[in-house]
């Protein structure tokens, strides 16, 4: 089992709370606000209205940070309101009350609204416009951060940088050396609970077996301090 290294530091102290609550109320009001994908995209626009979905608090120790809403979520507006969700929850043993609580968990996507499907009914990649217009201001204003679960290979590549392995399996199964990097956040990276990588968890599964159990420790500790 892996040292905790937070379990040892004294607590971070607590952000100014109306400052740092107002700016980051203002920035994710822009964020939902935003329309770059239709008025500015990089590549065809988006072929629906945007739905920016993200939930934030400055005071939020662990951020979940996967790649972009899907049609439940995106006709929903609420992040992970579907069966990858009650999967993903089941990883983290975490509660409905505690995943929706944002001032404890914040949910910032790679791409805020639904990018669209393929032909044979996948979600398309997240839009490349969304990070870089938004992920460093957002993380700015989240100051408290001591876990990200990257969830999916965009995330991971984001997050880990030159660190992330040739492929998704390669960059999870290195999964207890990234949360071992010296430094905060630690990184945890995941695949993403969709039941489209059910074959690959039937292939992998140290990762339900061995780093599911490590995970949820980890973020039941980050929940209680």
């Amino acid at each position: 089992m892996l040292t905790d290294p937070f379990e040892l530091a004294s607590p971070l102290e607590t952000p100014e709370q109306p400052d740092a609550e107002a700016r980051l109320d203002a920035l994710l009001g822009r964020v939902r606000a935003c329309r770059i994908c239709r008025e500015a995209p990089l590549r065809r626009p988006l072929p629906h209205e945007p739905r920016p979905v993200v939930r934030a608090r400055a005071t939020a120790r662990i951020a979940i940070c996967g790649q972009a809403p899907g049609t439940r979520v995106h006709a929903s507006g609420a992040p992970f309101s579907d069966p990858s969700g009650v999967r993903l929850r089941r990883w983290l043993g975490v509660t409905d009350e505690e995943f929706y609580d944002e001032s404890r968990i914040a949910i910032v996507p790679m791409g805020f609204c639904f990018p669209g499907l393929t032909a044979d009914g996948a979600d398309l990649p997240p839009r490349p416009e969304c990070a870089p217009a938004w992920r460093a201001a957002v993380f700015a204003e989240l100051p408290k951060v001591e876990l990200v679960l990257a969830i999916g290979r965009p995330a991971q590549l984001w997050h880990l940088g030159p660190d992330a392995g040739k492929s998704l399996t390669e960059t999870v199964a290195r999964w207890r050396e990234l949360l071992g990097r010296p430094g905060a956040p630690r990184i945890a990276p995941l695949p993403h609970p969709s039941w489209r990588n059910n074959s690959w968890l039937k292939k992998n599964p140290w990762f339900e077996d061995e780093a599911a159990p490590e995970l949820r420790r980890l973020v039941r500790a980050a929940l209680e301090r």
